[in-house]
């Protein structure tokens, strides 16, 4: 309870910490916020290029399923990127001032997820382009944000306490995150995939967070919820872990800083 206790109590720290990273992120930009746009867009044309035309991937209206994927997984790759770098960039102000350290972890997925959010409008662009129409499972949209915003948060814990003491982590996570982006269906269907390999993907939670909001913008279906359910407490269980990891590191990172 001492945990939510501080967050409460250091609300306006975390209110003034988003909105930090949020309007400094496109700061002194000439294009500011529309690079939320712009980069998702420079990928989804490079995917749309390759896998449609000479990987000759033959789904139907790639571009929507591609997006469905490829933007979740932005917000999802960016996030632990970034985390492992958090605590180090604010040494300065850890070694000066106090407060709550998970406050950083905890601003930087929230921040992201709002950026994700706006990103999220090129996946309903996309969508109505094609014709295809929004359905009423979009209302299940919040669930499929809610698994994949709980155990970013566990991950971000876990990831920008231990960086600070391994801190080639950080360049160990890149390559990580360029393995395990084809090891997500996010670019191809799980169908294509041989059933005796087909398990290793389905060990995979992005695997049905990415499924989750496939079902709900391109199949127009509602997403397994029963899954998603099992997602959650994963991600409950990755937090609680990532927190008393957190908690029990923290001790020295002013003098690792």
């Amino acid at each position: 309870m001492n945990v939510f206790r501080n967050l409460y109590n250091y609300r306006e720290l975390i209110k003034t910490s988003v909105k930090k990273d949020i309007g400094g992120k496109y700061k002194h930009s000439f294009l500011g916020v529309l690079w939320s746009f712009i980069n998702p867009l420079l990928q989804i044309a490079v995917y749309a290029i390759i896998f449609p035309l000479i990987m000759k991937n033959n789904i139907e209206n790639y571009t929507v399923f591609m997006v469905c994927g490829l933007i979740p997984w932005t917000y999802f790759s960016t996030v632990l990127n970034r985390a492992s770098f958090v605590m180090i960039e604010n040494g300065n102000i850890i070694k000066k001032v106090y407060f709550p350290r998970e406050i950083l972890p905890l601003s930087l997925v929230t921040s992201e997820t709002v950026n994700f959010l706006i990103s999220s409008l090129l996946i309903l662009a996309f969508v109505l382009i094609n014709g295809m129409g929004i359905s009423i499972y979009a209302l299940a949209f919040p669930i499929v944000l809610l698994a994949q915003y709980i155990m970013l948060i566990g991950l971000a814990l876990i990831f920008s306490s231990v960086t600070v003491y391994f801190r080639d982590l950080q360049h160990f996570i890149g390559v990580v995150l360029q393995l395990f982006f084809y090891a997500t269906p996010i670019v191809y269907s799980l169908e294509v995939i041989p059933e005796q390999f087909r398990w290793i993907l389905l060990l995979n939670p992005m695997t049905y967070i990415i499924d989750g909001y496939r079902d709900i913008f391109y199949n127009k279906e509602m997403p397994e919820i029963s899954m998603l359910g099992i997602i959650i407490a994963i991600g409950i269980a990755v937090t609680i872990i990532g927190y008393l990891l957190f908690n029990k590191l923290q001790k020295r990172f002013a003098e690792e800083l």
